[in-house]
């Protein structure tokens, strides 16, 4: 394993709990051997039925999903875990395709997915992808609790509660508000919310999509925004007031 390999385990979780879902036996289980000699623990399934019942019996940390398979294709899995109210269903989703066409990332992203990595790709790339994945889901912040209507967002732990209960994320969305949570109210340019990560390109286009997503969990009338502003011409601002007790 390469230094780089090692140094993206080591900024991540090494005990990690990966699911692989490819139709291809032959990358599926290369994938599979990969990853362990990267240090993760890792389950693998044909389809999305197999990887549906691997789900019941696991809590995993990331699945890396293969987007073109016969059946259920991966986006529409990865639509329909979102839509679940099972808190398993809210583990970040890494969709492997063939496709590399801008409508095509738009769709996964829209669908949940929280990274798009194109075939053919280097081994390298999928573990930093991952990595990156995992730290962005389990940074911790040392800002304060954000309190917007009945929510409040928890930069540290990338929770978002409404009334107490859990609202799930996915890690794109968790990182979107917590960069959003840290401006105090300032806006924030979309280029810089698409360069948030380094190690992860992204488009504006895509940050569009995100805000679109994290809008209508949070507010009670996406088209007419309270809290996730548009700046005309300037970026994105998350209004919040100060913290109210006994809530």
């Amino acid at each position: 394993m390469t230094s780089v390999a090692h140094h993206a385990v080591s900024q991540g979780a090494k005990a990690a709990h990966i699911l692989v879902v490819d139709d291809d036996r032959r990358i599926r289980t290369l994938l599979s051997r990969y990853l362990r000699n990267e240090g993760y623990l890792v389950s693998a399934a044909a389809d999305t039925q197999e990887a549906a019942a691997r789900m019941r019996d696991f809590a995993f940390d990331l699945i890396v999903l293969d987007g073109m398979m016969p059946g259920e294709r991966g986006a529409d899995f990865a639509a329909r875990l979102r839509r679940s109210e099972e808190p398993l269903r809210s583990a970040p989703i890494l969709m492997l395709t063939a496709l590399a066409e801008t409508v095509d990332r738009v769709k996964g992203l829209e669908a949940g997915v929280d990274d798009y990595l194109a075939k053919p790709f280097d081994p390298r790339e999928l573990s930093l992808r991952i990595a990156s994945i995992l730290r962005r889901a389990r940074r911790p912040d040392s800002s304060g609790l954000k309190q917007f209507g009945d929510f409040v967002f928890d930069p540290s732990r990338g929770e978002l509660l409404r009334g107490g209960a859990p609202v799930r994320l996915t890690t794109r969305e968790r990182d979107l508000l917590r960069a959003l949570a840290e401006s105090d109210g300032a806006f924030v340019s979309r280029q810089t919310l698409a360069q948030r990560d380094p190690e992860r390109s992204a488009s504006e286009r895509s940050v569009d999509v995100e805000i679109v997503r994290l809008r209508r969990k949070i507010e009670t009338d996406p088209n007419a925004p309270r809290y996730l502003q548009t700046v005309r011409g300037r970026g994105y601002r998350l209004l919040f007031e100060p913290l109210r007790a006994n809530r």
